[in-house]
């Protein structure tokens, strides 16, 4: 099914639409046949080629989401505050906004789920049923997010939320592959390391996450009014392979590898907000955290997965730190080959 022009007749409201998360769905859901509106504060300075119906308001103001989504059956939320500045005070109007359109227009909210909701009292192996009870403050806030967007559903609006590791991608530069493994804005002359040695770590490839979405919502009827999903993405067993992936794109298998400076974070995040919030997610490398993909399966029968040399490749070439391979660019953004349950099952053996 994948590729059909499944969204056909149908109106997506995408909120986040310029970032890498929004984006990379917004585009997917147009590829798909959706008419996709993308919510900006401000107008787009050129033409945009990816198929989406520019709106401008601001997420944080009701009255702009509302005429946005009017007549809409989906609502992205992929919408954070920029650099993590001010979360407590954002992050939950805005998702009371997206709420109060959703049940006006009896539309789906998909929310792109983190695994920041969760505590090590789940570790390592997390399936959806697992409790959720963070260690930090954001976790506490996105714990609350869902808990609204689950008594949304009582009053007329319907959820998906897909759960994932952290993304990376060709389009999205706002992550722990762009600016944490590697320094933004300069060429790589290292690659930092912020796990333990030895501690697995999992990724999504934002082409991943948009197709796994969109074979998700090509089953619109069978999804029930509240629904969600864990990845399974790219997991790294001992957080050497996406190291290992990444010099070798570059070409530079002896790139050195540092250990990343916790301390300096916590030291730079008394003044950078940003900083700060990373130093928040330490204890997400300090052990295990694999979300349990295997409802997914059961759902879809795979899950879409590009191989991880090629999701580094372009994730290089999108951040320009490659230049772009004339296969990439005539072949799109992904390859999908597949997950399924066996080969996680594999993947599985060496969780402490």
């Amino acid at each position: 099914m994948a590729g059909q022009m499944t969204g056909m007749g149908r109106t997506a409201l995408v909120l986040g639409a310029t970032g890498g998360v929004g984006g990379e769905l917004a585009r997917a859901l147009a590829a798909r046949g959706w008419t996709v509106r993308g919510l900006r504060r401000k107008p787009a300075q050129q033409p945009q080629p990816d198929g989406i119906e520019w709106v401008v308001g601001d997420a944080m103001n009701a009255a702009d989401v509302a005429a946005a989504a009017e007549g809409a059956a989906l609502i992205v939320h992929a919408v954070n505050p920029p650099g993590y500045k001010d979360w407590d005070r954002l992050v939950l109007p805005m998702v009371d906004n997206s709420i109060a359109a959703a049940i006006a227009n009896r539309a789906r909210i998909l929310l792109p789920g983190t695994v920041y909701n969760y505590g090590p009292d789940v570790f390592p192996l997390i399936p959806e049923t697992a409790a959720q009870t963070p260690l930090t403050r954001k976790g506490v806030i996105r714990v609350e997010m869902e808990r609204r967007l689950h008594r949304a559903v009582e009053q007329g609006a319907k959820l998906l939320i897909l759960r994932c590791g952290d993304f990376f991608g060709p389009k999205a530069a706002n992550n722990w592959f762009s600016q944490g493994l590697l320094t933004p804005g300069k060429p790589p002359t290292r690659i930092n390391q912020p796990g333990r040695p030895g501690i697995g770590h999992q990724w999504a490839y934002l082409p991943d996450v948009a197709e796994t979405a969109m074979r998700l919502l090509d089953r619109e009827a069978e999804l029930g009014d509240d629904a969600m999903f864990h990845m399974d993405g790219h997991w790294d067993a001992d957080g050497s392979r996406m190291v290992a992936a990444i010099a070798h794109a570059l070409g530079k298998p002896g790139l050195p590898v540092r250990r990343m400076p916790w301390w300096l974070l916590r030291l730079a995040g008394v003044a950078v907000p940003l900083f700060r919030e990373l130093g928040e997610m330490r204890y997400l490398w300090q052990r295990p955290v694999r979300l349990d993909n295997r409802r997914l399966l059961a759902f879809l029968g795979e899950e879409p997965h590009t191989p991880l040399e090629l999701a580094v490749r372009r994730t290089l070439e999108g951040l320009g730190h490659l230049a772009v391979q004339a296969a990439d660019r005539e072949n799109g953004p992904a390859l999908f080959g597949s997950h399924r349950h066996q080969d996680q099952a594999a993947d599985q053996v060496g969780f402490g």
